[in-house]
C-alpha cells in the first residue's frame, strides 16, 4: 500500500475512534450509593467528570462546576438518595426508574418529562443566564464590535436554548437579581445558591497599593468578545499610564487574535499571559501585583472569574451583567461598559488613596469570603433542597384538597 494511502487510513481510524471515545463519554452515567439505606433516587443531569477520576486525580479546578456537581450529588447522597449522573448533552438517556428529583442543566429534562413519574421534583439549575438572553447579548457585542472596527468574528458563546425551565417545578440560580431576571418570564419559583469559588485566597496584609494602583487585570474563560476583552484592550490602549495583564484562553481564539493582535502583543502598557493555573504561584503573584479585576461581560451565570479575583482582594470593576453584587463600599458596576467609561473608572480607581484602595480591597475580600465560599454554597444547597422539599409538599397538598 503506497505510504499516501497509509496515512490517510490511519488519519480516518484515528478520528473515528476519537469519535466513538466521545460517544461514549458523551452517554456515559454514574450511580452512586447512599451510605445508609437509600430512600428514592436523584438524577442530576450536569457534569460527569468529578466521578470518574483516576486514583491521584483531583477534581478539575478549571470551572466551578466540577466540584459544585460533585457536592451536589454528595448532599443528596447524605440526605439517604441514590444518586445518577450523566452529562448535560447525554442525547440517549432515558429514565428506567422512579426519580425523586430530576436536576437540569440544560436539554435532557424537556426529552425525557414524559417518562418521568408525576412526583418527581423536577429542578433547573441555571448557571448562565437565559440562553436568548445570553446569545442575543453576544450577538450585540459581536455586531458592535463589527460596526467599530470593521471585523466580523464568530461567536463563541452561542448555545442552543433549551426548554428546562418550561418543564421544571423551580430553579436554582449561581447568579444574581441579573441572571434572576432573564428567568422571570416563566414565574416558576427561583431560588438562588450564589456561586463557590474554586480557590480562596489569605488577605495580603502587606500588599503595596501605591505600587499597584495602575495595575489592573481581566482574566476570563473562553468567548473573548462576550466578556468584554475588546472593550477593555481598546481602553487600555488610550491609558498608556495604566497596566493590563490578560488571563484566558487567548490562543484558542485566532480571529480575535489576529484583530487585536496589536493590543495583545505590541502594546506596551498590556501584558498577555494566555491560560494560567490558579493554583500556581504565578497567578498569585500577578493578583498581588494589581489593583482591580476589569470584567465588563455581556453575560454571566454568577461571574466565577470576578469572584475569584475578590478572593484575592481585587476590586471588582465590571458590569451589571456579571452578575455579582457589588457596593460601592469595595467596587464599581459600570452602567453602559463603554470603553470611556471604563478609562473614566480605571483612572478614578488609580487615582484613590492607598487607605481608601485598601478598604475597598478589603471590603471585596470580605464580600467574597462571606458569601462565596464551598462550605456556603453547601450550606445554601442543602437549605434550598429542604425548602423545595417543603414548598412542595405543601403546594400538592393544596392541589389534593381542591
Amino acid at each position: 500500500m503506497p505510504p499516501q494511502l497509509v496515512q490517510r487510513t490511519v488519519s480516518i481510524v484515528n478520528r473515528l475512534s476519537n469519535k466513538i471515545k466521545v460517544r461514549q463519554q458523551m452517554r456515559r452515567k454514574v450511580s452512586l450509593q447512599p451510605e445508609k439505606s437509600a430512600i428514592g433516587n436523584v438524577l442530576i443531569s450536569y457534569a460527569v467528570e468529578p466521578f470518574v477520576l483516576k486514583s491521584g486525580e483531583s477534581i478539575l479546578d478549571s470551572h466551578t462546576r466540577f466540584w459544585e456537581c460533585y457536592q451536589m450529588a454528595q448532599i443528596f447522597l447524605d440526605m439517604g438518595y441514590c444518586v445518577d449522573v450523566i452529562q448535560y448533552y447525554n442525547d440517549i438517556f432515558l429514565p428506567q426508574k422512579e426519580y425523586a428529583f430530576f436536576i437540569e442543566t440544560r436539554w435532557n429534562l424537556q426529552r425525557c418529562a414524559p417518562f418521568l413519574n408525576r412526583d418527581c421534583i423536577k429542578i433547573f439549575h441555571a448557571d448562565t443566564a437565559h440562553l436568548l438572553f445570553h446569545n442575543a447579548a453576544e450577538a450585540n457585542r459581536l455586531l458592535a464590535l463589527q460596526q467599530r472596527r470593521g471585523v466580523t468574528l464568530r461567536p463563541r458563546r452561542f448555545e442552543l436554548p433549551n426548554q428546562a425551565l418550561e418543564h421544571a417545578d423551580c430553579a436554582t440560580v449561581l447568579g444574581n437579581d441579573f441572571t434572576i431576571s432573564t428567568l422571570k418570564y416563566a414565574k416558576k419559583p427561583i431560588y438562588r445558591v450564589p456561586i463557590s469559588a474554586q480557590v480562596v485566597y489569605p488577605w495580603l496584609e502587606e500588599k503595596d497599593f501605591d505600587n499597584c494602583r495602575k495595575n489592573f487585570l481581566w482574566f476570563g474563560s473562553g468567548g473573548l468578545v462576550h466578556k468584554g476583552l475588546d472593550l477593555v484592550l481598546e481602553a487600555f490602549a488610550q491609558m498608556p499610564d495604566c497596566h493590563l495583564t490578560i488571563c484566558g484562553p487567548i490562543s484558542q481564539e485566532e480571529d480575535f487574535v489576529n484583530a487585536f493582535y496589536k493590543e495583545l502583543y505590541q502594546t506596551p502598557n498590556i501584558q498577555t499571559i494566555g491560560w494560567i493555573d490558579v493554583n500556581s504561584q504565578k497567578f498569585v503573584n500577578i493578583l498581588n501585583n494589581c489593583v482591580g479585576i476589569v470584567y465588563p461581560s455581556c453575560s454571566e451565570g454568577g461571574g466565577g472569574s470576578v469572584i475569584n479575583c475578590m478572593h484575592a482582594g481585587l476590586i471588582p470593576i465590571v458590569s451589571y451583567e456579571a452578575s455579582v453584587d457589588i457596593k460601592e463600599d469595595y467596587g464599581i458596576i459600570l452602567k453602559d461598559s463603554s470603553i470611556q467609561e471604563i478609562k473614566q473608572e480605571v483612572q478614578r480607581i488609580s487615582r484613590l488613596p492607598k487607605e481608601k484602595l485598601k478598604q475597598m480591597a478589603r471590603g471585596s475580600w470580605e464580600f467574597a469570603r462571606e458569601n462565596h465560599t464551598k462550605e456556603k454554597f453547601t450550606e445554601n444547597y442543602r437549605k434550598t433542597i429542604e425548602k423545595i422539599i417543603i414548598n412542595h409538599s405543601q403546594k400538592n397538598e393544596v392541589l389534593v384538597h381542591v
